[in-house]
Order: C-alpha cells, then sequence, then structure tokens
C-alpha cells in the first residue's frame, strides 16, 4: 500500500504548511515547496535543513537565510492540506491565482521525442508499480531522457519533490520539459513556472485556468498524452512536427 503520513513544512521554527504526503525524498520536498511557493529561488537560500519523525507525523524543518527569513515573515500565512488541494489556506483571490513567472526558452522540440518520453515514464515508477496508487513527476530533456522522477501520494507533491530535487542538483531547467501523470490544475502550472521550466506534459485534461495560466507564463502545454499522441493548448511554436504527421495542435 501507498504510505500517506502528515508531514509539515516548518521554516524558522514555525509551520507553513502540513501536507499528507509519502514520507520520502523530503529534503527535496522541503526545498521544492519553498521554490514553487515564491520563499526562495535558489537552494542555497535555506540555511539548513533536518528532518524531525515523532508519532503524529514528520516535520521537516527549514532555516532561511536572513533575507529570505525576513521576506517571510512579512508574507507568512498557515496553510494545511491534502492530498488533493494545492491552495487551502489562501486567504484571497490574489494569493490564488499570481501572475506566474514568465519562462524565457528558445528551446525547440520533436513532437514524437515527447510522445516518448510519456511511454517511457511509467516503467520508472518502482513505488507505483508497487501500490498503483501514486502519481509521478519527471524531468526530461531531449539528449538526456528522464533524468530525474519523483513519486507521492499527491501530485502537487510530487511535483515539488521534483523542484526540489532540480534545484538542488542544479540542474538547468529551461531546455527539458516536466512530464506529469496527474491532471493539470493551475497549481500544477504555476509551480512549474517558478520552476523554469517551458513545456509540460500531462496525461491527463487541463482545466480552463491551467490553460489560461500556461499561456501568460509561455509555457508550451501538453496533456491527454496517451500512446496514440496528445493535445497542444499553448505554445506550439516551441514543437517541430516533421517527424510525425498524426500528432494534431
Amino acid at each position: 500500500m501507498a504510505e500517506e503520513r502528515a508531514i509539515a513544512l516548518t521554516f524558522g521554527g514555525s509551520t507553513n504548511a502540513v501536507m499528507m504526503a509519502t514520507p520520502a525524498d523530503l529534503e527535496d520536498f522541503g526545498i521544492g515547496f519553498a521554490l514553487t511557493e515564491g520563499i526562495i529561488e535558489q537552494a542555497e537560500e535555506i540555511a539548513s535543513i533536518e528532518i524531525v519523525e515523532s508519532s503524529l507525523g514528520t516535520e521537516v524543518q527549514m532555516w532561511l537565510d536572513r533575507y529570505r527569513a525576513d521576506e517571510l515573515s512579512a508574507r507568512r500565512r498557515a496553510m494545511a492540506g491534502p492530498v488533493g488541494c494545492g491552495l487551502c489556506g489562501i486567504e484571497s483571490l490574489e494569493q490564488a491565482c499570481p501572475a506566474p513567472p514568465h519562462v524565457s526558452s528558445n528551446a525547440t522540440f520533436r513532437a514524437r521525442d515527447l510522445l516518448n518520453a510519456m511511454s517511457g515514464l511509467a516503467p520508472l515508477q518502482e513505488l507505483n508499480q508497487k501500490t498503483r496508487g501514486v502519481h509521478a513527476a519527471a524531468f526530461w530533456q531531449p539528449h538526456d531522457g528522464i533524468g530525474l522522477m519523483r513519486e507521492d501520494v499527491g501530485r502537487h507533491n510530487a511535483l515539488d519533490k521534483l523542484a526540489g530535487a532540480l534545484v538542488r542538483g542544479n540542474v538547468a531547467r529551461t531546455g527539458g520539459a516536466i512530464l506529469l501523470t496527474s491532471r493539470v490544475s493551475v497549481e500544477m502550472v504555476q509551480k512549474t513556472a517558478r520552476i523554469g521550466a517551458p513545456v509540460l506534459v500531462a496525461v491527463s485534461a487541463p482545466t480552463s485556468l491551467a490553460i489560461q495560466t500556461a499561456d501568460q507564463a509561455g509555457i508550451t502545454l501538453i496533456a491527454v498524452a496517451r500512446a496514440d499522441g496528445y493535445e497542444i493548448f499553448t505554445h506550439p511554436d516551441r514543437l517541430n512536427f516533421s517527424d510525425c504527421s498524426t500528432i494534431a495542435a
């Protein structure tokens, strides 16, 4: 069975979020959450991180550098999020739908390569093969394939874990694509924009707000990616269709 546990993400001793998540890759989770929430921009802005277990759950305790700590204290909010929700605790409409960072990238991708990348994701999902109950988020590059992947019972958590792994590894993100085994809601696009990846590919459909946000962020949004093709919703100019006549924009 997929393990699910309460994970508290704390900064400077104060809890910022409590998420129900798979208790693995928790340093990646903490750093990635801090990145996609706009708390940090670089992993080095977290001065230290510690994983603390208790009978009630797990704390990912992070301490920020002085600049980021002061910045966070000015906008601190409490948030509690179950698996299926990424906006619990938001206090205003402005917080729910902030303007996403614009992703600038001149990278182009062959349409067939992205289809093959999605088909290669399932065999790498070791935890899902055992449990059939977790999502995956992966980072793919044309010449390197899938370099990093993270799994979690929550799709938002899986993407945050991937974000943390990418920034910890100092991986350049402007030449690759995020691959998701889930649907695409607006939060997933917002997180992708924070990561800085120009392409987002998902197995299920996007929401209307996800499409609008991807367009605004300059992200190529591809969804309903199955064995027979996929649908392109925004910025198709990054894709080269010369090797694939069966995929329609």
